[in-house]
């Protein structure tokens, strides 16, 4: 009798391992997700986390440095999970798809305070703040690039002449950023037309 287990047999063994951490990392990030709806960032604790999710608190250090980065990454989770990149046919429908998703995720109240806490945070914690711009920012930046770069593989003419990809991605997320931070207006339907009659006008 061989005593020595087939690959498939080792693999079996490795899935529910697997799928535990996977089960325990989806789990802690939605309870950082509710805790911070219920409690705000000041309510937010990495024992409350680990409460919450069922498991110790050496399980999020194992994957996260603070709470912070908990909170980032479940609001990253959301913003992929609720932002498709839609592909329309057309740079113009494919950036109203993306501008109309992702205002209507940042016009909510719990995300608009996370991303009010989280730049917070980036202010106060260099290292967080690193980690912040290069995990999530610029994932929302790359992911509009990947709208812009569709339009060339296309040969539309895309945008206005003249803005490089760069100061496109800047008057998109610019103008979120100033009205979640700043002005606390709407990121409404009305916004994204005005911002697709200056990225995207019609050239009839």
């Amino acid at each position: 009798m061989n005593d020595n287990p087939g690959p498939d047999h080792a693999a079996g063994r490795a899935r529910p391992g697997r799928k535990r951490s996977e089960d325990s990392r989806r789990a802690i990030l939605a309870a950082a997700f509710q805790i911070f709806t219920e409690a705000g960032y000041a309510g937010l604790t990495v024992e409350g986390i680990a409460a919450r999710a069922g498991c110790g608190k050496q399980t999020i250090y194992r994957w996260w440095k603070t709470k912070a980065d908990v909170l980032f990454d479940a609001l990253a989770q959301k913003s992929e999970l609720h932002i498709p990149l839609t592909d329309t046919g057309t740079y113009e429908g494919d950036l109203r798809a993306f501008l109309t998703a992702t205002f209507a995720l940042g016009d909510t109240p719990q995300v608009r305070d996370m991303l009010c806490a989280l730049m917070a945070e980036a202010q106060i914690d260099p290292e967080f703040g690193e980690r912040f711009r290069t995990a999530f920012l610029q994932r929302r930046r790359d992911a509009l690039g990947v709208v812009l770069g569709r339009a060339r593989a296309r040969g539309e003419p895309g945008p206005v002449p003249g803005l490089s990809t760069s100061t496109i991605m800047d008057i998109v997320f610019g103008t979120l950023w100033y009205r979640v931070l700043a002005t606390r207006e709407p990121l409404d339907q009305a916004l994204v037309e005005e911002l697709l009659a200056v990225l995207a006008p019609s050239r009839d």
